[in-house]
């Protein structure tokens, strides 16, 4: 599945913050760190994945910029203190819709939200329960099986 910076408005201002859930390779944390992201935070339960993210980080040259690390998403305390602007979560649609408190706490209150790695016969589950959080899609992608979607959190 191709992962993708969506568009923002115009009226949007440039998000700085980034969180990866679920890194897997590093790609996003990578092109993040290289887009002027800061800071840059990415965690995967594997730890052959935070390997291999760390290697592709420095390969590329922006492992000082990315912190890197194995955590698991099920033991994220519920609630965050720091919040960011821009958070990727490349999960599947149960471990999605099960820890998306964790999730949520730490997206700032205008923040963007892009998931991915969700089944396309799965996805509207997944976009009824981020909608039922408050949320809105602002923009999906369905490659062969697989769908994305970015949300945007409904001002209050």
């Amino acid at each position: 599945m191709t992962k993708h910076r969506p568009r923002l408005s115009s009226h949007t201002p440039h998000p700085s913050s980034f969180l990866d859930v679920g890194t897997g390779s590093g790609i996003l944390a990578i092109a993040a760190a290289k887009l002027g992201y800061a800071p840059v935070d990415a965690f995967d339960f594997d730890p052959e994945s935070v390997r291999i993210a760390r290697d592709n980080a420095q390969k590329n040259g922006v492992l000082r910029k990315i912190h890197l690390t194995r955590r698991d998403v099920t033991k994220l305390p519920l609630r965050s203190e720091k919040k960011y602007d821009f958070i990727c979560a490349n999960l599947i649609s149960t471990l999605l819709i099960a820890e998306s408190r964790r999730i949520l706490s730490r997206l700032k209150p205008d923040g963007i939200l892009v998931l991915a790695g969700i089944l396309a016969n799965e996805f509207s589950l997944v976009q009824r329960h981020f909608e039922d959080s408050g949320l809105r899609l602002i923009a999906s992608r369905v490659e062969k099986e697989w769908c994305s979607g970015s949300f945007q959190r409904i001002a209050k």
